[in-house]
């Protein structure tokens, strides 16, 4: 018997938690879309729809984790260790809480140009949002572990590219910017949107830890 198949007679047949991470990873990529379209965004009205909109998907994966937490909570037998899940849903909501809060801090700094590395970061955040998605549908299954590593490792590549950016980014708003004001705006969007690939990565950390442990 292939290691894949073993594992999956060792994997319980769950029916709680691997769909309401599917679902928390689906609304993952779906907030990461909406933030990329409100740094592409000219006009402030739709982008302050737009941000409405990130606003209730934020309220959508406050409730999936919520959810999680209470199956935590009230299930003896879980599919993997349950530090690992609780983990794991802190980890994608942490994703989900850092593009709300870098969105908002758009809309209420009144940061109405947007600049290349805010792009840049929801771009990554976004790709690092669909990495997730795919390494969590391999999940309930295990029929293909290889799939998550290679989206951790891509994951941890997309991090570390957050990292550069962010640091030239900071290092060009210093060298630049002679408002103090307008440089304590743009340094906190962009601090928290590199957390929010952070965050993506420690998801990804948790996912390689399950691998170790179910193997």
């Amino acid at each position: 018997m292939r290691l894949d198949g073993f594992l999956q007679i060792l994997v319980p047949k769950d029916k709680k938690f691997f769909p309401l991470f599917e679902k928390a990873a689906s609304n993952l990529v779906e907030i990461s879309k909406v933030l990329n379209q409100t740094v592409n965004e000219a006009s402030l009205e739709k982008r302050k729809e737009l941000i409405k909109q990130i606003e209730h998907l934020e309220h959508t994966g406050d409730n999936i984790s919520h959810l999680i937490f209470h199956e935590l909570s009230s299930t003896f037998i879980t599919p993997f260790d349950r530090e690992d899940i609780h983990t794991l849903a802190a980890a994608i909501d942490d994703v989900v809480d850092n593009i709300h809060g870098s969105a908002k801090r758009m809309e209420l700094y009144k940061v109405h140009t947007i600049t290349t590395p805010m792009v840049k970061l929801a771009e990554l955040i976004l790709k690092g949002a669909i990495e997730l998605n795919v390494a969590i549908a391999v999940l309930k299954d295990m029929k293909n572990i290889d799939l998550i590593k290679e989206a951790c490792v891509r994951i941890n590549s997309i991090e570390n590219h957050a990292d550069d950016i962010f640091d030239n980014a900071i290092a060009h708003l210093f060298e630049n910017e002679k408002d103090a004001v307008q440089i304590i705006k743009h340094k906190e969007i962009l601090a928290t949107l590199e957390t929010a690939t952070d965050k993506c990565e420690d998801a990804a950390n948790v996912l390689q830890s399950i691998i170790v442990k179910t193997t």
